[in-house]
């Protein structure tokens, strides 16, 4: 039998298979449930805040804050989207737009977003942003209407391009003559108004909403839910969500990571051919998703984490028991001629070296060496082989593949 004949009509016989699932979009993150378990608190406070909107008054600025997967998003789109149904029945224009700052993180990529939000057509580049902003404020001034901007993943913004949008979309007001705009923004970072400037943070003049962790009762209560819509009836072990919730509460109640828990547990057991999700199958689940982010946090590295990483790598090869800061630091600076790049102090590949930490990619602890002081051990804590070649994919790092670091003295 040849190749073509033997794989004649796969897809007629991968979809004779009896499906598992309902509605798979149901448990991705995109999906925006009728019910919200657990937050109709927040919900409150929110809708308590806004509701000077729909007074025609100009409503505070809010911050939320809150780790990931706590459900900040969802309800912020959620209460803006009531605020905009409730306008519409008592004929109060309001208009709400959503921005996710992780992805536009600009000040000119901002302002062209809510313009075009707005109605108006403006360049992805090549305007003035003064000019941008001109063109966004004379977009919502043409009518009397309340405005109300979503800034998710804010922090990110004012990390990369400072505080410069928050200041001028928090003093918009004072330029309008019929709109009037309140902002929302939303963060992981508790410290985010840290990284404001004074002027900025007088300006904001916000109110703060706070999103707690889900536990692992409140997370089966929200996978129970998504899963009736999700699975067909009986498709899913009884184990399976009470497993799920509890992987996910270790994960700071993170809701994102239940789902996918849930979501892949039931892809792996449907292209198994199973007549039902099991609780082997979360455990597979957990350890694909824990391999495919580690390999995506390492292949987001910046150049110079790559190289320490790589430094590691080829240490943790040579079967170094104890690899030390002074060992890494070493190696690094040698792969760094190699590669032609710039030789970071010791003090900042120690900054770095605490962000692997931070990351899980690797375990740093302070040992002490008597009187010749402390020092760092640096064990690896990811698959070796997967990740050395995830780093050698790296275009910049592609002729260090042969490198050897230098033989430690006995």
């Amino acid at each position: 039998m040849d190749f073509k004949t033997s794989f004649s009509g796969i897809f007629e016989s991968l979809m004779t298979r009896e499906p598992l699932f309902l509605s798979k979009e149901v448990l991705r993150h995109s999906y925006t449930p009728d019910e919200l378990p657990h937050r109709h608190n927040e919900i409150r406070q929110l809708a308590m805040i806004l509701s000077s909107v729909l007074r025609n008054e100009e409503s505070s600025n809010i911050l939320i804050y809150g780790k990931s997967g706590t459900g900040k998003t969802i309800v912020s789109r959620f209460i803006c989207s009531e605020l905009e149904s409730t306008g519409q029945k008592l004929n109060i224009p309001v208009k709400t737009a959503y921005i996710n700052c992780e992805i536009t993180d600009t000040q000119y990529r901002v302002l062209q977003n809510l313009a075009e939000t707005f109605g108006e057509r403006v360049p992805f580049t090549g305007w003035p942003t003064d000019k941008v902003y001109r063109t966004f404020l004379s977009s919502i001034d043409q009518q009397k209407q309340c405005v109300v901007i979503i800034l998710d993943e804010v922090d990110r913004l004012v990390q990369k391009s400072g505080d410069d949008i928050i200041y001028n979309l928090t003093r918009i007001n004072s330029e309008l003559k019929h709109a009037r705009v309140s902002i929302i923004g939303i963060s992981n970072d508790l410290k985010f108004k840290d990284y404001l400037d004074a002027r900025v943070q007088s300006s904001l003049s916000e109110e703060v909403v706070v999103f707690k962790p889900y536990d692992a009762r409140q997370l089966e209560d929200i996978l129970n839910q998504r899963a009736e819509l999700a699975f067909k009836p009986g498709a899913v072990d009884e184990y399976v969500i009470p497993l799920c919730a509890a992987f996910a509460a270790r994960e700071h109640g993170d809701a994102r990571k239940a789902l996918d828990l849930l979501r892949v547990s039931g892809e792996i057991a449907e292209r198994e051919s199973a007549t039902r999700v099991q609780e082997r199958h979360v455990r597979m689940a957990k350890d694909r998703i824990e391999a495919d982010s580690i390999v995506e946090a390492v292949r987001t590295l910046p150049t110079q984490s790559k190289i320490l990483l790589y430094a590691i790598i080829l240490l943790t090869e040579q079967k170094h028991r104890n690899i030390t800061t002074g060992d890494v630091y070493d190696t690094y600076s040698r792969l760094c001629k190699k590669a032609g790049l710039d030789i970071l102090t010791q003090r900042r590949v120690s900054d770095l070296l605490s962000e692997l930490d931070l990351l899980g990619i690797v375990n740093s602890t302070v040992v002490s060496k008597g009187r010749y002081g402390r020092t760092r051990q640096i064990h690896l804590m990811v698959p070796l082989v997967g990740i050395r070649l995830v780093v050698e994919d790296d275009i910049r790092l592609k002729g260090l593949s042969t490198f050897q670091p230098a033989q430690r003295r006995l």
